[in-house]
């Protein structure tokens, strides 16, 4: 069975993330065979905060390409994690 911390492998800080935060919303980066039940009890676990909602989706790899040899990087899934109202996860 899979830890919370193996669920939730990070939170994403971008410019889009910062300004969700406003809205209560976080970006997390999660394992990609995570259900939003899975990750709504481990961000709950982790943070000690109340979850209201969970949105996922998959970001598909971009091509890459060195010399000759043509590749890609892998896909990933991303949660939108909305808490409830009250409820605010401290970044430092």
């Amino acid at each position: 069975m899979a830890t919370s911390y193996d669920i939730v492998r990070t939170l994403i800080r971008t410019e889009k993330g910062t300004f969700l935060e406003a809205e209560r919303k976080y970006l997390f980066e999660v394992a990609k065979t995570a259900t939003k039940v899975d990750i709504l009890r481990a961000i709950e676990d982790i943070y000690k905060v109340k979850v209201q909602s969970v949105n996922t989706l998959v970001v598909p790899g971009k091509k890459k390409r060195v010399r000759q040899a043509l590749g890609h990087t892998p896909d990933w899934k991303k949660a939108v994690v909305t808490l409830k109202e009250g409820q605010k996860i401290e970044v430092t």
